[in-house]
């Protein structure tokens, strides 16, 4: 395997046995680095971790709950025991939760959403900063063009405030981190091919909610649908890179213009 600047480094990626994450766990392995893989779905994680066993490069597989503050806190002391550092960490997992109009959006499901995406994200940032400290790294969060360029999907407040949360709060962390060379940036894709949509459900009162948007012409100006997982990663791999070096607080949209029509 050819060295690259990720060689021997070690990463953490939060929703990893699936899309984006998936795409990121075997770029990153691709690249040399070692990879730590969270996520609370056991039997994909298995999957996946022979999926990319022929790297030849150590691979972690943790099933965790990434809104449970002490699954979180355990599976990074279980990664820095075995490799002593942290260098990227890249905080995608996420649910699209229920969409619903607001009147209609139970607290449970309201929390569900802001729990795993928000405080989730929140909380793989706070157990990574102490290993993070002594060297530098980056930071890397999925967020959406939901919340930030987009406000026109019906039912989706629970989500977007989540992800508006979510920049947000990198915002800060950028700034409280740099004196330490810690970089904290978001990519924001618009539509993925993933199986995010396949968690989404959807009250019957969302079709009732007036302004829907249509495309006539499609949705993305670029006129090349949704981006893949791969599309997103080449810029979690960039912001990830020393070419990023001079580049924090910053969200990175990946829609093929599609936010431009919407906003």
């Amino acid at each position: 395997m050819e060295a690259t600047e990720f060689s021997s480094k070690v990463v953490l990626i939060t929703g990893a046995a699936s899309g984006i994450g998936l795409a990121a766990a075997k770029r990153f392995t691709q690249a040399g680095a070692h990879v730590c893989m969270l996520d609370i779905n056991e039997q994909r994680l298995k999957e996946a971790e022979k999926d990319l066993q022929s790297y030849g490069t150590e691979i972690l597989p943790i099933a965790c709950d990434i809104s449970d503050n002490c699954d979180v806190q355990a599976a990074i002391e279980k990664a820095t025991t075995l490799w002593d550092r942290l260098d990227i960490v890249f905080a995608n997992a996420g649910i699209g939760g229920m969409m619903a109009p607001i009147e209609h959006m139970t607290v449970a499901d309201w929390k569900k959403t802001i729990d795993v995406d928000l405080t989730g994200c929140f909380l793989t940032v706070k157990y990574a900063i102490p290993w993070m400290k002594n060297h530098g790294g980056s930071i890397i969060m999925t967020s959406s063009v939901s919340g930030n360029r987009v406000y026109s999907q019906p039912g989706f407040s629970s989500y977007s405030t989540a992800k508006a949360g979510q920049t947000a709060f990198m915002k800060m962390a950028a700034l409280e981190l740099g004196q330490f060379g810690i970089r904290v940036n978001a990519v924001c894709p618009g539509s993925v091919d993933t199986h995010i949509t396949e968690q989404m459900r959807k009250h019957p009162e969302v079709d009732n909610i007036s302004m829907q948007v249509a495309f006539p012409r499609g949705r993305q100006p670029l006129m090349q649908g949704s981006a893949t997982a791969d599309q997103v990663v080449d810029a979690v791999e960039f912001l990830a890179s020393t070419k990023a070096g001079h580049i924090t607080g910053t969200e990175l949209y990946i829609d093929g213009g599609e936010s431009l029509l919407q906003g």
